[in-house]
């Protein structure tokens, strides 16, 4: 990938995280837990590519942060972050399938989670070098 397809990647992704919180803030639920999983998933996509020039297939958001430690000295750093995170990770992954494909309503709290969790997720990858 070029440099300006990389930084398009991560304008994809801070545009989902943007329009999330616009989404939570109008109490559109469904569509605002779907950005925010789909800002997680593209933000870690974005720092694999850039770190490494590609990123697997997957909507896995432990599996992206799995792939991102071992391309850093961070793997320790990166378990600790999914340990610590696991149930938010699992709802923010989980947000792909049923807020695509099931007809569920999601509480705000879980919502709120997930917005609290991709921005924990922005601030720790921001800090792997």
């Amino acid at each position: 990938m070029t440099f300006e397809e990389i930084e398009i990647l991560k304008k994809r992704a801070l545009r989902f995280l943007e329009n999330g919180i616009e989404l939570l803030e109008k109490d559109v639920l469904d569509l605002a837990a779907f950005n925010f999983q789909q800002f997680s998933e593209l933000y870690l996509k974005y720092k694999l590519v850039e770190i490494s020039g590609e990123y697997p297939k997957t909507h896995s958001i432990k599996r992206l942060l799995r792939e991102l430690a071992k391309l850093t000295s961070s793997e320790e750093k990166v378990a600790k972050f999914i340990e610590e995170n696991i149930d938010r990770i699992s709802n923010l992954e989980n947000a792909y399938i049923t807020s695509r494909y099931i007809p569920v309503e999601f509480e705000r709290k879980e919502v709120e989670n997930m917005r609290e969790i991709a921005e924990s997720l922005k601030k720790f990858v921001d800090s792997i070098q």
